[in-house]
C-alpha cells in the first residue's frame, strides 16, 4: 500500500533609566530570522529526505500579546510529491502572569503544487491546526488539533483504507523542555504524539534533544539528535506515491545541525 503520508550605543548619553525607557518606546515589534540546516526535521519526519535546507520566517509582536507572522522552509519531493517549499502563516495570543503563561495560536501551512495523484483523488497536502498551548517555567505543553478536512492528506483516497473518511479532529501533542546551562548554552527535550482520526495504524511518536550556543553577531547554532516511530513499521518503506520515487524510512534517527542568524 502507498503511504502518502504523508515543525544601543545611543543609550549612553542618558541615565539608566532614561536609556532603558527609550529602548522599550523604539524597539521594533517586528523580528526575523534565517536558517542553514544540514536538513529540515519535523514532527521526526525527515522532510528534506537527508539533504540541507534554507529557512526563513518574520514575526509580528504586539505589547498586548497579539502576534503573527510566517516561517517557510525547503522540503524534498521524495518526501512530499511535487513539493519544493513549506510554508507556513500563523497568528495568535498569549498573556503571562508570573512563571505562567497560557495562549492559543492558528496555523496553515501550505505546500505549493504538491498534491496526490489522479487514482488518489488529487488530494492536497495543505493543512491548518488550532493550538493552545502553556508555558510554567521550562516546560512547555501543546496540543495542535486539525481544523481542515484533512491533515497532511490523510484520507480514505490516499490511505487506501476505508470509504470517504477523512482526519479533521487529528491531534498533536507536543511537550517541550528547554533548559539554559551557562555562558549561552542551553538544551531542549521534545516528546511529540501524532493521533490521526480515522486512521490510527498511520499514528506516530517521536522525540528529540538538542544542544545550542548562542553565538556573536545574533547567530545562534543547534546540534539535534531525533527520532520517531511507530506501530508495526508503516513508514519504514515509505513512499510519495511517483512511479520512480524513492523508498525509504524517513522516520528513522538522524542528527541535525543548524545556524540561525536573527534580525
Amino acid at each position: 500500500m502507498k503511504k502518502l503520508l504523508l515543525a544601543l550605543p545611543l543609550g549612553l548619553c542618558f541615565n539608566t533609566a532614561n536609556a532603558t525607557d527609550l529602548a522599550a518606546e523604539t524597539a521594533s515589534p517586528f523580528s526575523a530570522n534565517v536558517t542553514v540546516a544540514s536538513q529540515y526535521v519535523s514532527r521526526g519526519f525527515q522532510q528534506t529526505w537527508g539533504k540541507p535546507a534554507i529557512q526563513g520566517g518574520l514575526d509580528y509582536n504586539h505589547d498586548s500579546g497579539f502576534y503573527a507572522g510566517t516561517w517557510a522552509s525547503t522540503v524534498s519531493d521524495h518526501f512530499i510529491r511535487d513539493a519544493s517549499v513549506e510554508w507556513d502563516v500563523y497568528t495568535g495570543y498569549s498573556r503571562s502572569f508570573g512563571d505562567l503563561t497560557v495562549g492559543t495560536k492558528v496555523a496553515y501551512y501550505y505546500y505549493p503544487g504538491a498534491e496526490t495523484t489522479a487514482e488518489t483523488g488529487h488530494t492536497s497536502f495543505n493543512y491548518g491546526e488550532i493550538i493552545p498551548e502553556v508555558t510554567y517555567g521550562p516546560l512547555t505543553v501543546r496540543y495542535a488539533v486539525t481544523y481542515t478536512q484533512d491533515y497532511f492528506g490523510n484520507n480514505s483516497d490516499t490511505l487506501g483504507v476505508g470509504n470517504n473518511k477523512h482526519s479533521r479532529g487529528s491531534g498533536y501533542l507536543d511537550v517541550n523542555w528547554h533548559q539554559p546551562i551557562t555562558q549561552g548554552w542551553s538544551v531542549d527535550a521534545h516528546y511529540g504524539n501524532q493521533r490521526i482520526k480515522n486512521f490510527s495504524d498511520a499514528n506516530f511518536q517521536d522525540a528529540s534533544f538538542s544542544v545550542n550556543k548562542e553565538l556573536p553577531y545574533n547567530l545562534a547554532a543547534s546540534l539535534m539528535y531525533s527520532k520517531a516511530w511507530d506501530k508495526d513499521n508503516y513508514y519504514k518503506q515509505y513512499s510519495n506515491g511517483n512511479p520512480n520515487a524513492k523508498v525509504s524510512d524517513p522516520i528513522d534517527s538522524t542528527v541535525t545541525f543548524s545556524l540561525t542568524k536573527s534580525f
